[in-house]
């Protein structure tokens, strides 16, 4: 049996606009291990939401193929899909707004184990019980509503909501970046150890470069739609190549005292429109290094090391 639980291979989602399409996700290809994270990385609004819900068939893609433990699952209709839907699991950002707020906790938590049939009634709050002893929310909280928790408790209830149905694999989407960065730890800290513990397999998708390296096995760089580099989070972050790596990186604010009035880098110019974008390399419009070849094609995506992935006209003459 092979060891890869996901795969991905030239996964497009397109939006029709008045203007035409707009490129969300364009051509990107990986795979992730069984057990491990795929930290996705980037700034707002340059696919990775929309790259994680097309994988779950939230959004259907435009084209492409997304194989599930092998199984092609690209073309499945939902009845199909049902099968898959308690395997494949999502955290979303903002624990608030993903949660009804006319249930209580014990409500919340038992809804998909209802609605899938997965326990009987009378089992059902036993094990949610046993979900909220996993996930760190005090039983005296049952009965609690949205709106009376904090924002980490809130987080705990989405995450308990997509272990509800024992799923193999989950797509973490953005789970810690609304949360104060005290709660962020204890919330990252917990799902590595619900990791270890149940053996999930994550995408976790995130803005932040120190949260990726904190959960990562290997971490995709995304910018506008494309995946730039691919590589294991120790070798990205010891030797990144793309400059949008390289800047995404120098970007970091840096807790020290010596280093309180070092100015972080901006990266500076505009931003390609993702309507219907010219051929040549989006990041081009941004880059220091950036000569015609990249505005005329844009770089394919190759292996320039064991496992590293870049996609850059000009790797082998980095200052790196």
């Amino acid at each position: 049996m092979s060891n890869e639980q996901i795969r991905v291979e030239q996964l497009k989602k397109y939006f029709k606009v008045p203007q035409g399409y707009l490129h969300a996700v364009d051509g990107v290809d990986f795979s992730i291990r069984r057990g491990e994270t795929l930290g996705v990385v980037g700034e707002s609004g340059c696919g990775k939401s929309t790259l994680g819900r097309t994988i779950l068939r939230l959004q259907e893609p435009t084209s492409g193929r997304i194989f599930f433990d092998g199984e092609d699952i690209t073309a499945l209709s939902h009845r199909q899909m049902e099968q898959y839907r308690q395997r494949m699991q999502i955290i979303f950002q903002d624990p608030f707004s993903s949660l009804n707020p006319r249930m209580s906790v014990q409500e919340l938590i038992a809804e998909p184990m209802l609605v899938n049939r997965t326990v009987s009634r009378t089992e059902v709050y036993q094990r949610v019980a046993e979900l909220m002893d996993l996930v760190g929310l005090a039983q005296r909280l049952a009965g609690a509503y949205p709106h009376e928790l904090d924002g980490g408790r809130r987080q705990r209830i989405g995450i308990a909501r997509a272990l509800s149905l024992k799923p193999e694999f989950i797509v973490c989407d953005e789970p810690v970046s609304a949360l104060d960065v005290s709660i962020q730890a204890q919330i990252l800290n917990l799902l590595m150890d619900l990791q270890d513990e149940m053996g999930l397999t994550y995408m976790f998708i995130t803005h932040d470069l120190s949260v990726v390296k904190h959960i990562s096995d290997q971490i995709m760089v995304m910018y506008l739609g494309m995946c730039v580099e691919r590589a294991d989070d120790r070798e990205l972050f010891r030797n990144p190549l793309h400059p949008y790596t390289q800047a995404l990186l120098r970007a970091i604010p840096i807790p020290r005292t010596e280093m309180r009035n070092k100015q972080i880098e901006v990266i500076r110019g505009e931003v390609t429109n993702p309507i219907n974008p010219a051929p040549g390399c989006r990041f081009a419009p941004r880059c220091p290094r950036a000569t015609e070849a990249c505005f005329a094609g844009s770089a394919e995506l190759r292996e320039v090391a064991p496992g590293h992935l870049v996609a850059c006209h000009h790797i082998e003459n980095d200052p790196n």
